[in-house]
Formats: structure tokens, sequence, C-alpha cells
């Protein structure tokens, strides 16, 4: 039994739909029940969890010959540090009392820094609790996800200016498409591979790109010019609370990008495995904006 948390998102959707693909049998963990619905049609198992609740975590996980563990950061949340270390904590403890033959977790480009990184030193957090499991570890980390721009897209099309934390505009950065990340991981899980240590596999887009390239993609897709602006770093706090976000939330993103704007947060080149999707940005962006634009 292969075991999927996230089933319901863009990347774990993926790994569950190529796992049915090649005739293996998949429980799909999701926390609604309507959320299973299109994956039930697949021919997955269904199994409903909260990832803060130890015994439907470990019911989940009951019998699992692999599990792809998928650690979310909380939106909405005034503390989502706290509830994310406590998945994790609740993850761990029933890996550790079950462990599956593969253990593979989506982790984050960067989580290797024993740094303040913000979001990604959450996913420093989960390597470390992961890696004494006795299971073959997969850690599988991802490249900044193209679909997080559509948080900028409202405002991007409405007044054709594209904000970006990543300074200097011109300077490139990997980033990846989610459904590409699922793919990485159906593969990854597939394939047979026995060590004693850890393997650190990084997955990222057909080519790295920059702001500008980013909003030439938005401008082709919407049809209108958008022009990309480099926010001061005053202003960053105020637009994510503007936006929204809680001050905790907030700062762990304004934490990550003072290092990540270092150029600091990349693939680990001594140790990991290189592996590269297809998908472009024109390929996620033209979806985005036909969808906003249909609302």
């Amino acid at each position: 039994m292969f075991v999927i948390f996230g089933a319901a998102g863009k990347a774990g959707r993926v790994t569950a739909a190529a796992l049915r693909r090649a005739g293996k049998p998949v429980r799909a963990v999701v926390r609604h029940a309507r959320q299973g619905e299109s994956l039930a049609a697949l021919g997955c198992e269904i199994a409903l969890a909260d990832l803060t609740d130890a015994h439907s975590v470990a019911a989940a996980i009951k019998g699992a010959h692999a599990v792809q563990l998928l650690c979310p950061v909380p939106s909405g949340d005034t503390d989502p540090e706290a509830t994310m270390r406590t998945t994790i904590d609740v993850a761990t403890d029933a890996l550790r009392e079950n462990p599956p033959a593969t253990l593979l977790a989506i982790s984050d480009y960067g989580a290797e820094l024993p740094l303040n990184t913000g979001i990604t030193r959450l996913y420093h957090y989960l390597e470390k609790q992961l890696k004494p499991i006795a299971t073959q570890l997969v850690l599988l980390r991802s490249a900044e996800h193209m679909q997080n721009w559509a948080a900028f897209l409202p405002g991007a099309l409405a007044n054709g200016a594209l904000p970006s934390l990543h300074l200097p505009l011109e300077r490139r950065f990997p980033t990846v498409a989610a459904q590409d990340v699922g793919a990485a991981s159906a593969e990854l899980l597939l394939e047979s591979h026995q060590s004693g240590t850890p393997r650190i596999v990084s997955v990222e887009g057909p080519q790295r790109v920059s702001v500008n390239d980013i909003a030439t993609a938005l401008s082709i897709a919407s049809g209108r010019t958008i022009t990309p602006h480099a926010l001061p770093r005053e202003s960053w706090a105020p637009m994510l609370l503007k936006a929204g976000l809680s001050e905790k939330h907030g700062r762990l993103i304004t934490d990550l990008y003072d290092v990540y704007n270092t150029g600091r947060i990349d693939v680990e080149a001594s140790r990991s495995e290189r592996r590269f999707g297809m998908t472009a940005l024109s390929d996620v962006f033209g979806p985005l904006v036909a969808k906003f634009k249909s609302q």
C-alpha cells in the first residue's frame, strides 16, 4: 500500500494518479470527504486524517509499504510555525512507531541550512526529525512552486504591477510546477533504491527564471503589460499583513527572503541528486489567468 498525504493538493494528486496508473494500491489521505471523491474515482482508498491528530495519522499509515509525507505551511493560522511543528511531531511519532519500508518527504530547497530561514527552517526541522526513523528515507527538496505567484494575480491583472520580494528583479532562481513535484515523487516511490543513508533529491523546472521573466510570462498569458516592481524591504511586512497573513506568518516569509536574496538557498550540490520537470511558466500561468478571468 502506498499512502499519500496531501493527496488532494496539486502535487499529491499527481503522485496518487501516477501510482494508480502503475497499478499500485494507493491510500489517499485527505482532510475532508469531498476532497477524496475524485481520488476514489481513480481507484484510491480514501483515509480521512487531521495531521495534528495522532490517532488519525497512525490509522492512515497502518499497513503502508511506502508513505509520501507532505507537511504544508497552514494558511489562515495565527501561529503557523507552532502548528506545523505539531504536525511534524505527530507524523514522526507515528512513523517511528510503525515505519514503512520507504518514506518520501517533500521538503524545500535550503532545508539543510541551520539558519533562520523562515518557512524553510521548518523543513530543516522536518528532515532532522525524520532521519532517525528506521526506513529508506527520500528527501525530495522542491524549488519554489510556480503556482505561488497566483496570489499576486488579482493585483497584477488589475493594475499591471507585479510586486516582488525576490531581489534583484533580474536574478535568476529555481522554480518548479507543483505537478512536476508530484511526478518526481511518484517516480522515486516506484524506484527500487536501498541505502543506509537518506537519499536527497532536488527538483526544479526546465530552466531558472527571474521576476522579469515571470512578469513577461504573465503579460503574455493575460494579454496586458505587467511590470515587475521590487518591493522595498520596509514594505514587506505591511504588504503581507494587508494580504491577510498573521504577523507570525508574515515573519516566516520575510525571514525566508532575507536569506533567499543572498543566494544561499539553492541545491545542496555536494549531496543532492537532480531532477528537472518539463513544465514551463507559460504552461502554469495560462490556466491560472484563464481561471481567474472566468470567476
